[in-house]
């Protein structure tokens, strides 16, 4: 059996026990990765799949993240996520591993051919039913534009990110899932104290959220105030706890999606 017979569902017992369980050894390294992230194969009980696997010995210092944390704030978006609804981000764990503890998610394979939702497209030739977001040029002079969909799954991965106080949302970190489920990934640098929301997810900045999403917030703040904040609290500081809550009564009191700093970036780098 391999990860293609147990499908990426937060709600999974199956997929969690493997995550946590399984015998964990490493294929081999993904080396755009800033921080050491490694592919990985677990197997129980006869059942094999993929994960990325994050040592936190092999986490880079950050100037203004604590050192050695990042791979608990994996885990805590994964939670975040699971009591947002829509099974934004694949199942992810904090456990030990060959090169020490880290962060094991599962892995997400995008079909061949899956059309990405977020990009850089000709100035000219943005797709209808795509935001525009910024312009750019490449080093001959063309025009390109960086947009993405109008796509109610992309839309609650954007109130996610103004939830977890996501500083990495890339246009590269949205995967497409086989079964056609948007996932977010790499969510190291996040639930900061400070305001440091850097996306590519912007075209939804300032209108009204739709009724789902805030039906959405109302079930998290009420998980954040029972079993859920609880458990974030084991992997983030009562501070980012603290400040975790008041970005979601923020959004439920404004009732729209956040909009870019004015002050500060509003793009990571790269963008994809």
């Amino acid at each position: 059996m391999t990860s293609s017979d147990l499908r990426p569902r937060p709600d999974g017992a199956a997929v969690r026990r493997l995550l946590r369980d399984g015998v964990l050894t490493v294929d081999g390294r993904l080396v755009e990765a800033s921080n050491t992230t490694l592919r990985g194969t677990l197997t129980l009980d006869g059942v094999s799949a993929h994960c990325v696997y994050k040592p936190i010995r092999g986490e880079r210092p950050l100037w203004d993240f604590p050192d050695g944390t990042l791979a608990d704030r994996e885990v805590a978006a994964y939670l975040v996520a699971e009591a947002l609804g829509g099974e934004l981000v694949p199942p992810t764990v904090l456990r030990d591993g060959p090169f020490g503890t880290g962060s094991c998610q599962w892995w997400i394979d995008e079909p061949d051919g899956a059309a990405p939702l977020v990009g850089f497209v000709a100035a000219d030739a943005v797709p209808p039913g795509w935001f525009p977001i910024a312009a750019a040029r490449d080093d001959d002079g063309t025009a390109y534009t960086l947009a993405h969909a109008d796509d109610p799954r992309l839309a609650r991965l954007a109130v996610f990110d103004a939830v977890v106080n996501n500083a990495d949302r890339k246009g590269g970190h949205v995967l497409v899932g086989p079964d056609d489920r948007i996932y977010g990934v790499d969510h190291g640098v996040t639930f900061h104290v400070e305001e440091k929301l850097r996306t590519v997810l912007w075209g939804w900045a300032g209108r009204t959220l739709p009724a789902d999403l805030v039906a959405a917030l109302a079930v998290l703040a009420d998980r954040l105030d029972a079993d859920l904040g609880e458990q974030v609290a084991h992997h983030l500081t009562l501070g980012e706890v603290a400040a975790l809550r008041a970005r979601v009564d923020r959004l439920r009191s404004t009732g729209r999606f956040p909009l870019p700093p004015r002050d500060g970036p509003v793009f990571p780098w790269p963008p994809i």
